[in-house]
């Protein structure tokens, strides 16, 4: 790549980069930096790379977000967390000398415009279909090379895996391997040629209230007061999880009626925080609950983004493994106890009290706990007709209220609901051989009264 492109490749892990079309290096006014799914300016390979390119052609560094008001699902609960975070990231950016661009228009379209007076294009990479949408029609189009770095997982979903992993069984091995070779501290460059003084048009973040207006975003869900988002919000978090919580994580995690959980799902479904850095973080600790946790940050949530990248059909019933759909639909006409509809799941109508919380923490707060996450999906197949609508319903509540939804881990964890990445257990009514959960499983395991009340008050 680098004798193609007429520079050295640096010191980022070769794996991460990857070429996305064969134009020549161009002699343009600016290194170009599509800062669309990692916003942040810590431990961000992808920006990292792009500042040594800026500083071995000599030229400032332009980073650019596009912002469209259609985005698959999103409401203003999701673009003010996104929003939040990017002011931060602005000005992280400025103190760096490199000017952020933010155009009111659908991001391809616009870095596209941006990179006509550009000597190299550099992205970020994300697994959303939307998003390889996007790469697809730039790297169509673009007539400067365009390069994507890989920095929202510890290892490269390719180098990880060739192919679709049917467990975290399956997968673990291939990532413990070579885990040591990502799971490295990433140096921050400095900028030779700042670009504050370039002028660009770009949207004011300052009045968030104003943008969503403008962008004309659905605003039927409202933002929530319980995560602000932002890169400093995020290390908040980190920090209290790693010292009051990091220690009894193995035992309390599922329980809900405690907060033993690290909430770093909004932020790096955000790019907001780098799951690079929450590891390095948690590995300088002694605390018995590092591996339990960096299980669930790496292992799992990277068999997630191999899920998304290797199976088309993520997002609909038809991700399921063979076993899982056919039991599911053999048992299709089994009587169900209740029935509901969406509206009476979506405003907490049923005559499960639990579910009932579960579903009221998502609404009003932005995130329901994993556990009961877990459960939430889990009865809605129980209760709705047919499997097909019930994994539909499963999946829009998520992707509606959830600050972590339509994230990899997210469209992982409806279908895991549904046998996805499980093996067959004993059949039973409704289920066939997927996983069940009952309400006396979750009393078992805590106090469900308890959960119930700490609701209450919403």
């Amino acid at each position: 790549m680098s004798a193609d492109h007429g520079f050295k490749l640096g010191s980022i892990q070769r794996e991460r980069i990857k070429k996305l079309n064969e134009a020549s290096l161009k002699n343009g006014s600016y290194i170009l930096y599509w800062m669309q799914a990692s916003p942040r300016t810590e431990y961000n390979h992808a920006l990292e790379y792009a500042v040594e390119k800026a500083n071995e052609l000599n030229r400032p560094l332009i980073a650019f977000f596009g912002i469209t008001g259609n985005f698959p699902e999103a409401n203003e609960r999701s673009y003010w967390f996104m929003l939040e975070g990017l002011l931060e990231t602005k000005k992280s950016l400025e103190e760096r000398g490199i000017q952020l661009v933010v155009w009111n228009q659908s991001p391809e379209k616009g870095i596209l415009k941006l990179s006509r007076q550009a000597s190299l294009l550099v992205s970020d990479r994300g697994y959303l279909r939307i998003q390889r949408r996007w790469y697809q029609y730039v790297a169509g189009k673009a007539s400067c090379p365009f390069i994507q770095v890989e920095t929202n997982v510890v290892v490269p979903v390719e180098t990880a895996s060739s192919k679709e992993e049917y467990s975290a069984a399956t997968l673990r091995p291939k990532l413990t391997r070579i885990l040591g070779k990502y799971l490295i501290p990433l140096k921050e460059r400095s900028l030779r040629i700042h670009s504050l003084d370039m002028e660009f048009e770009s949207v004011e973040l300052e009045n968030p209230r104003r943008l969503l207006d403008e962008l004309n975003v659905d605003r039927t869900v409202k933002k929530v007061e319980s995560f602000k988002g932002g890169t400093s919000e995020a290390k908040k978090h980190l920090r209290v999880f790693i010292r009051s919580k990091l220690d009894e994580y193995p035992t309390l995690r599922n329980n809900p009626t405690v907060d033993f959980v690290s909430n770093m799902s909004p932020y790096l479904h955000f790019g907001q925080i780098s799951p690079v850095y929450i590891a390095l973080e948690v590995l300088k600790t002694e605390s018995p609950g590092k591996e339990t946790y960096l299980e669930e940050l790496i292992v799992r949530r990277e068999l997630s983004m191999n899920f998304l990248f290797y199976n088309e059909e993520y997002d609909s019933f038809d991700c399921l493994p063979e076993w899982a759909k056919n039991t599911l639909m053999a048992h299709r006409k089994d009587p169900r106890p209740y029935k509901y509809s969406l509206e009476e799941l979506e405003n907490s109508e049923t005559h499960d009290s639990v579910w009932n919380a579960a579903q009221q923490e998502m609404v009003e707060t932005g995130k329901m706990h994993g556990y009961m996450r877990m459960y939430w999906a889990k009865k809605i197949l129980e209760w709705v007709e047919s499997p097909v609508e019930a994994f539909r319903i499963a999946l829009y509540l998520n992707n509606k209220y959830e600050l972590d939804g339509r994230d990899p881990n997210s469209f992982a964890g409806v279908a895991w609901c549904f046998g996805k990445h499980d093996r067959p257990w004993r059949e039973r009514p409704i289920y066939g051989k997927v996983r069940y959960m009952s309400e006396n499983g979750l009393k078992r395991k805590f106090d469900v009264d308890k959960y119930i009340k700490k609701l209450q008050f919403y």
